[in-house]
């Protein structure tokens, strides 16, 4: 198409063509023709609402629908001829259009403006996109349930501050990190309720003159209602803000996930084995097999953080209606959902399948005295006051810490030593697995709590609930 046949869309009133940069700098085709699916959608709802309104005849409706199944297939065999100067992927479909079909084609624009189409093309993307997620989220979900209940009797060390501080279940681990999930799914079903609002007949600013029915189009496009006012709908970007913010959350949690996981992989702690499929080697020290996959997804944690601030400050200064700062919504938006998308796909291959070396998390759980509390707690039941029971076990542990021995490594004489109230049943509270045993109340790291939470994650995961 020639640059007067390209300013024949939009500029009719202006007497010089575009400067070259100008036309470069505010295209947006290069990245925007990923909505191809859903403007192509929008079009054919919105042409066969305006030939069922009498606003178009059924002739040139056909037409349309024809030639956007066309178009559709061209783009999709990768023969769709993108033109820069067409600035969007808007007018670059209807600029092929009225190329393929002629006057019916100059038609498909009544009654409405890019503005409230881009702003649906968005929701609709936006729409399936959050499904993507929900289902990858659901699919994690059930690998870290099946994980926990395989590492249910595993011992580990629980740690505050990075310091050893009581022995808990690895599984009981696992299903705090599939809650983490849970909340986020919750807050993905959430946005997608504000998502699906259709925009579409709010037209620039302020409507249509014509007599345009907006509900047969919303039904059509599958939204559960039109917006409710025609100014914030053209100008609305919250929806795409309120995405990137859920999925800047989730991002934290993988980014979480992810440090725990490099640091377990460590020959240091040695407490898991990573798929060699998920990991790569040193270019120089050939013994490395470094979480490449792990780093990658606690990376990408920042790009979708910055998403969120980007879209923030984008539209933090604008004044109602629609502005052209808004193109700038959808490269942040796009990477963000990208970068959500590759690393719940990533942790969903990858998490299931890694190995517990339980020997090493055991060993691991002896160490720092995570007993302690478990021994405060015993005198508590032989009528010691908890403040002073607390004293009295942090002298013990000096004791062991002078000695280089565990609270369970000394003798009975020896912690009687400390307090009278300690009898001969003292050892069965400083064993790991009777510390696990002992929590087994709502919420608790004991092995028989943890299956039963097992038992009701897979209950929610299969009957749908969210919560």
């Amino acid at each position: 198409m020639s640059e007067s046949d390209a300013k024949g869309l939009w500029s009719g009133r202006f007497t010089e063509a575009t400067d070259a940069f100008v036309a470069a700098f505010s295209a947006s085709e290069h990245y925007d023709r990923r909505l191809y699916q859903e403007d192509i959608r929008g079009s054919r709802a919105h042409a066969r609402m305006l030939a069922d309104c009498g606003v178009i005849s059924a002739d040139d409706a056909a037409a349309i629908d024809a030639g956007l199944d066309a178009i559709e297939a061209e783009i999709e065999a990768g023969g769709f001829p993108w033109d820069p100067a067409l600035e969007d992927v808007h007018m670059n479909i209807e600029a092929r259009l009225t190329e393929r079909i002629g006057e019916a084609g100059k038609r498909l624009h009544t009654g409405r403006s890019r503005n409230d189409q881009i702003a649906t093309d968005i929701r609709l993307w936006l729409r399936t996109v959050i499904d993507t997620h929900i289902t990858l989220l659901r699919r994690f979900q059930r690998g870290l349930v099946d994980l926990a209940e395989r590492e249910a009797d595993t011992v580990m060390p629980g740690f505050t501050h990075l310091q050893v501080a009581q022995p808990v279940s690895f599984g009981h681990h696992m299903l705090a990190w599939y809650e983490m999930l849970v909340r986020d799914e919750a807050r993905l079903r959430d946005a997608r309720e504000r998502v699906n609002q259709m925009p579409l007949g709010s037209a620039a600013l302020a409507g249509t003159t014509f007599p345009i029915d907006r509900d047969q189009t919303c039904a059509a496009l599958g939204f559960d209602a039109p917006t409710r006012n025609s100014l914030d709908a053209v100008s609305d970007r919250d929806f795409a803000i309120e995405f990137v913010s859920a999925a800047a959350l989730t991002m934290t949690h993988l980014s979480r996930m992810a440090e725990e996981l490099v640091i377990w992989a460590s020959p240091l702690t040695g407490f898991i084995d990573l798929p060699d499929r998920f990991c790569t080697g040193s270019s120089i020290m050939p013994q490395k097999k470094n979480p490449d996959v792990a780093e990658l997804v606690r990376g990408k944690s920042a790009r979708v953080h910055g998403a969120l601030h980007a879209l923030l400050t984008l539209m933090k200064g604008q004044p109602l209606a629609y502005n052209r700062d808004n193109q700038e919504d959808k490269e942040p938006l796009f990477d963000a959902a990208d970068a959500l998308r590759d690393s719940l796909r990533a942790f969903a291959d990858m998490v299931p399948a890694l190995t517990v070396n339980r020997d090493r998390t055991r060993a691991a759980a002896r160490e720092g005295f995570a007993t302690a509390t478990d021994l405060a707690d015993y005198l508590v039941r032989q009528g010691v006051a908890f403040r002073d029971a607390h004293a009295i076990v942090g002298k013990a542990v000096a004791h062991g810490v002078a000695e280089g021995r565990d609270l369970a490594e000394m003798s009975l004489t020896e912690l009687q030593g400390f307090s009278t109230a300690i009898g001969e049943d003292v050892f069965e509270v400083l064993t790991l697995d009777g510390s696990l045993a002992a929590r087994d109340h709502t919420g608790g790291t004991a092995p028989a709590q943890v299956r039963r939470q097992v038992a009701a994650a897979r209950e929610r995961l299969g009957s749908g609930r969210t919560g």
